[in-house]
């Protein structure tokens, strides 16, 4: 994909943007000719204006019915309708949507006007924040900005154009968190304000969970978006654990970065920096935001020391009421589970001088969901995320992770557990199905794990021996 050059777009992007997606320049072309025009707005022109990679396209069309449009569209392919009523149509296999400029009511379920000769600032004026109500003609190469997101951008300055639409749609306090950590940009004043006291009691859960996997997935410091929700008040109401954490201290031996809400923004801000995409990436970063939870309950004073027992266990409980509101990914939440409940395992093992069948086991409570190398990348995010100066994650990888990781090879058992390789149909010509067979694999088993066997005829010979006993 074309990355385009930063600054004002231009007829330069233009052409750009017709070489990556050839087809829009034939369907441009045509609603000119029948007395519309087409701009290029939202995301699309932010990008361009940042130099990011252009992926989903926005394409607005002034001027013309949705009919004309439609056939326009099916002069290039199959169109398919996102929603009629919402005035959205997408040619297939293409990741382009064409809409009429609209003005949705508020609510879980808008109410929409499609209006097509709205012009194109009152069009503008409908969106979240300045740096997405910018456009550009596509047929001219004309720039509209009116609203100066442009100028916004450049001051690292998150604006609404207008307070009287954003405050209709209560999403857009979602959208501002992980626009803040995404682009490490600020709410001005008013929209700060607006955002501490919006009614956001309607949102569904799966259009907030969007918003926290956009935060999460691309952000470089996802944590400024959840201290933002600190400093307007609403984290208590968005994410209760996290900031209930914000008044447990913990020992300056172990954690001079102060409590363990600073420790765990500092340490979701190093899980970025681990080499996982997608859902791992996902999973990763939901686990470094959880994995000291349990602090909130077991922090106690010990010979004038903080000391928190058990925090990983009791971790999963507030993991999962946590995860819970935010996601309803089962299987994400049983993989962040367990890697919360062993984090603190890969420096143990390291101090303990753990033994190889203690990773096998380990992988094994870990399996099917996860594995030793994520693990050992939430250990390293949690030792690097207590940096007492700047808020920002030390850089240096922990001494202990290359053992734990070189162990857990030594062990076969860094990204799959060792499974069981003797199995009843290998010697149900020696015992007969039943608790004995049960009995006999798992005692090969065990063996199996503690010494490392891979030889299945070994193991089998193992059985006869023991029947002999």
């Amino acid at each position: 994909m074309y990355r385009y050059r930063s600054g004002k777009p231009d007829k330069h992007s233009i052409n750009e943007l017709f070489a990556d997606y050839p087809v829009i320049e034939g369907v441009v072309d045509q609603i000119y000719k029948q007395g519309g025009r087409a701009f290029l707005v939202g995301g699309a022109v932010r990008d361009m204006v940042l130099g990011l990679a252009v992926h989903d396209l926005d394409i607005e069309v002034h001027n013309l019915s949705m009919d004309q449009l439609a056939a326009i569209l099916r002069q290039k392919g199959t169109v398919s309708v996102v929603g009629k009523s919402f005035g959205v149509l997408k040619l297939y296999g293409t990741p382009i949507d064409w809409s009429l400029p609209r003005s949705d009511s508020a609510g879980r379920k808008p109410e929409v006007s499609i209006d097509p000769h709205m012009s194109i600032t009152d069009a503008l004026r409908r969106r979240d924040l300045t740096m997405n109500a910018m456009a550009l003609e596509l047929h001219s190469g004309e720039f509209f900005d009116p609203f100066q997101g442009l100028q916004d951008i450049q001051e690292r300055v998150l604006r609404s154009p207008d307070l009287s639409f954003f405050k209709e749609d209560p999403l857009r306090l979602y959208r501002v968190m992980q626009f803040s950590g995404r682009f490490e940009m600020h709410p001005d004043q008013a929209l700060h304000e607006i955002c501490s006291t919006m009614d956001i009691s309607q949102v569904s859960q799966e259009r907030k969970e969007a918003e926290f996997e956009k935060l999460l997935l691309y952000s470089r410091r996802p944590s400024i978006g959840i201290r933002w929700l600190s400093s307007i008040g609403r984290l208590s109401e968005i994410a209760l654990e996290l900031s209930m954490t914000q008044t447990v201290h913990q020992n300056p031996a172990w954690h001079p970065e102060g409590t363990v809400f600073e420790h765990l923004m500092q340490a979701v801000d190093a899980g970025v920096l681990s080499p996982v995409t997608g859902d791992e990436k996902l999973i990763l970063l939901y686990a470094a935001l959880c994995h000291d939870l349990g602090k909130i309950s077991t922090t106690i004073m010990k010979d004038g020391v903080l000391r928190s027992p058990g925090h990983a266990q009791e971790g999963v409980f507030y993991a999962r009421s946590l995860l819970k509101r935010i996601t309803q990914k089962t299987k994400i939440i049983r993989t962040v589970l367990l890697l919360v409940r062993y984090h603190m395992e890969p420096s143990h093992f390291i101090s303990a001088g753990a033994q190889l069948s203690a990773y096998r086991r380990l992988a094994l409570k870990l399996s099917p969901y996860t594995n030793l190398q994520m693990l050992a990348f939430l250990a390293t995010a949690d030792s690097r995320g207590r940096n007492p100066v700047g808020g920002i994650p030390l850089e240096a990888m922990p001494d202990f992770i290359p053992l734990f990781l070189h162990r857990a090879e030594q062990a076969q058992s860094l990204v799959t557990a060792t499974m069981q390789i003797l199995h009843g149909r290998d010697i149900n010509d020696l015992v007969n199905p039943g608790p004995l067979m049960g009995q006999l694999l798992q005692y090969v088993y065990e063996i199996q794990l503690n010494e490392g066997i891979t030889d299945k005829k070994l193991l089998r010979d193992l059985v006869i021996e023991k029947l002999k006993k």
